[in-house]
């Protein structure tokens, strides 16, 4: 039994969620998001103001691992209509540089040359300082172009300069040691 698929979503006041076949489409007043789910056996059961993913009459492993799943995507897009996802990345490093010229993120961190990011449409990118902030409805869209931004340079352990996550941890390794023994 899945304890995340068994979970009722609720359903916020001016937010409608519509199933036609394997579409799911949400409307809310931040925006409109809509996915195609394979849900081979599954049905999405709406009541008044909740949401609920009834699992098939046969419960296999696949159908097992998928149950939740459904589940947390379709609370998700509940939930980016509602109040829109972000995620913040922080860089450090002598002359790093990022800006947001027109639909471009432009990344000078110590490159022979700029690194220009596409910014896809439904995604919203700030800069201030040394942190970037993406943000958009699609939680899994923002994730995936924080990634995206933060597999361009990632955090070196020795010196600690490149980007990564805010709030991320990462150890720094201790460098060679001054002098040694002598033969």
């Amino acid at each position: 039994m899945s304890k995340i698929g068994k979970k009722i979503i609720s359903i916020p006041q001016g937010t409608t969620v519509e199933v036609d076949g394997n579409m799911v489409r949400v409307r809310g007043p931040k925006g409109e998001l809509a996915k195609r789910l394979a849900l081979d056996g599954f049905s999405l059961k709406q009541e008044s103001n909740t949401l609920q993913v009834m699992p098939p009459s046969v419960l296999n492993k696949r159908a097992r691992s998928l149950w939740g799943t459904f589940g947390s995507i379709v609370q998700w897009m509940v939930q980016g209509v509602n109040a829109p996802f972000a995620k913040s990345l922080e860089f450090n490093g002598i002359g790093y540089r990022a800006e947001v010229s027109g639909k471009h993120l432009v990344l000078n961190l110590g490159f022979s040359h700029p690194v220009k990011m596409e910014i896809p449409e439904d995604l919203q990118a700030q800069v201030n300082k040394n942190t970037i902030t993406i943000s958009g409805l699609d939680k899994e869209r923002v994730g995936l172009f924080a990634a995206k931004i933060r597999k361009v340079k990632k955090v070196e352990p020795y010196k600690g300069t490149g980007i990564k996550y805010a709030g991320e941890i990462v150890r720094k390794k201790a460098g060679k040691k001054v002098g040694g023994t002598a033969a």
